[in-house]
């Protein structure tokens, strides 16, 4: 970040103090300023970062001393249509909270926490391989003028500018408003994405390397639909990434 921009932000936070308190928005109780997403450095030690050993195909983490590569049982019976998928944490109820904020009562200043999130667990991994482009996984334009934004293509941007990857928005979209996955079975998940996304128009995507974002993955119904459809428009590798993994 160069001095103009530093300089920039600190004009920001300064201005953002005098309407907004330098707190943080979670406990109420410790210092946090928008420069910080307003979550303090003791709400922030509740993430828990993924680390090995987890599921070489899904990510699932796993506790135990495991060295060897590995493909949970998760995994051996779900016909997933992507290569792997990566998260930056766990999901738990702190990060749940953040997220639901940030989408559904729009605390925009969560985005940058969960941004650096992603970039720091993801950029070094992607930088060992060649990808051409990043596509976020679409909503449907009802879910979208609801919202006002779609927090894959936010979250897709900061992964873009931190590894110089390009996006790409106009591969994918959503053609049916499905139901939410909450509360369904891992079964009624992938049904109810099947068919929610179709290419936008005659899309040659062969031989490229495809980074497919989202911000949770639980059973992986979402991306794997999404990942369907990029291999049959030629995809030749398909790494999904998500600040949390949830299951």
């Amino acid at each position: 970040m160069n001095v103009a921009i530093q300089r920039a932000w600190k004009v920001i936070d300064a201005g953002l103090n005098l309407f907004y308190p330098p707190v943080c928005q979670l406990c109420r109780e410790q210092r946090a300023t928008y420069d910080e997403s307003y979550i303090c450095a003791v709400c922030r030690r509740k993430a828990r970062a993924i680390e090995p050993p987890f599921c070489k195909k899904c990510g699932t983490p796993f506790e135990g001393a495991i060295t060897a590569e590995f493909d949970c049982n998760e995994c051996k019976d779900a016909d997933l249509k992507f290569d792997s998928a990566r998260a930056a944490v766990r999901v738990n109820a702190f990060i749940l909270d953040v997220v639901h904020k940030y989408k559904y009562a729009r605390w925009s200043w969560f985005e940058k926490y969960l941004g650096d999130l992603l970039v720091n667990a993801a950029s070094w991994e992607l930088g060992t391989d060649h990808w051409d482009f990043i596509v976020p996984v679409p909503l449907h334009s009802l879910k979208r003028r609801e919202r006002e934004f779609n927090q894959a293509e936010r979250l897709a941007g900061y992964l873009s500018r931190a590894t110089k990857i390009p996006v790409n928005n106009s591969v994918l979209e959503r053609v049916t408003p499905t139901q939410s996955q909450t509360r369904l079975t891992r079964q009624e998940r992938a049904e109810n994405v099947r068919k929610a996304f179709a290419l936008r128009g005659k899309v040659d995507l062969k031989g490229k390397n495809i980074v497919l974002i989202d911000d949770i993955l639980t059973t992986g119904a979402t991306t794997s639909a999404c990942a369907a459809i990029l291999r049959k428009a030629g995809a030749a590798k398909i790494q999904v990434w998500t600040v949390a993994r949830g299951g």
